[in-house]
């Protein structure tokens, strides 16, 4: 159980701005519903060139809920020039601060207003990820990004990484990179890279056994999604694999979760498909 703050829980319970502007001067879209986080910010400016209103709609957990809610109203009568001065930790301080592992969440308030000013200003294309490189691939976290949030809130180890970005908390390739990022900021107690085996080669396997790909199955949860699962209070169980359908158990914050469907399709069976075989159907478990 995460230990929230009593204004993160107010923001969570009681959110302020839900929604969409009509007619908005700016509007920025990040994440996804892939990685579990996705935030859709619009606002709106006076005669005055101040951002008179401000509103959002996410897909995410309670932090995600919270610090998008805090953001609307941190920007309010802000010109554009002052809302970018806002930090991801100015979110979290506002909310009474977040859990470590909840960071990214304000660190996504902060890139959907980067987002909506580049809209405003008619920069269409996030220059920052065309420029970036990307590191992790399963939650499409680009060099560029790291090394910002790194510098910005003085990041010394993977986990602190991953607790702002989720770069790292899927299948541990990235780690080598990760670290190689921290040592040119200057970090000196990183934690050390972790190797996967199997399932970073499942996508090059052809013809399976049902034996082969239960076990490939079992390694691509293990090591790919699981991770990723836990990150955010969730969990999977592998319940059974009949041919191509693939039966599975959503546990801990997953199975409470309203957007459950989403994320088993969205997420576990494009994960499964991708690493084992095209055509697996992915189904939950019933009690």
């Amino acid at each position: 159980m995460w230990n929230y703050s009593d204004n993160v829980v107010d923001h969570f319970l009681h959110p302020r701005n839900v929604g969409e502007i009509e007619n908005p001067d700016g509007v920025g879209e990040v994440g996804s519903m892939a990685c579990g986080d996705m935030l859709h910010l619009s606002f709106k400016l006076d005669d005055e060139g101040r951002i008179s209103d401000a509103k959002f709609k996410t897909f995410g957990c309670a932090s995600a809920i919270a610090s998008s809610s805090a953001l609307t109203e941190m920007i309010k009568g802000k010109t554009i020039e002052e809302a970018l001065t806002i930090t991801n930790r100015d979110i979290a301080d506002y909310l009474g601060g977040l859990p470590d592992q909840k960071m990214h969440c304000s660190v996504l308030g902060r890139e959907a207003l980067e987002a909506a000013v580049r809209n405003y200003r008619g920069e269409e294309e996030d220059v920052k990820q065309l420029e970036g490189e990307v590191v992790c691939t399963c939650f499409g976290v680009t060099d560029t990004e790291i090394r910002d949030v790194v510098r910005e809130n003085n990041l010394t180890t993977i986990e602190e990484v991953t607790n702002f970005t989720k770069a790292g908390g899927g299948c541990g390739l990235c780690h080598e990179k990760i670290q190689e990022i921290l040592d040119e900021a200057g970090a000196s107690n990183a934690l050390p890279a972790k190797h996967s085996t199997g399932a970073s080669k499942a996508s090059s396997a052809h013809e399976l056994t049902n034996l082969q790909k239960i076990h490939l199955i079992e390694e691509v949860i293990n090591e790919r999604i699981r991770p990723a699962l836990q990150h955010d209070g969730g969990d999977i169980e592998l319940v059974d694999v009949n041919q191509n359908i693939v039966t599975v158990r959503l546990k801990g914050a997953c199975a409470t979760c309203p957007s459950s469907s989403v994320t088993m399709r969205q997420f576990v069976e494009k994960e499964i498909d991708k690493l084992v075989a095209p055509d697996i159907r992915v189904e939950e478990a019933h009690a």
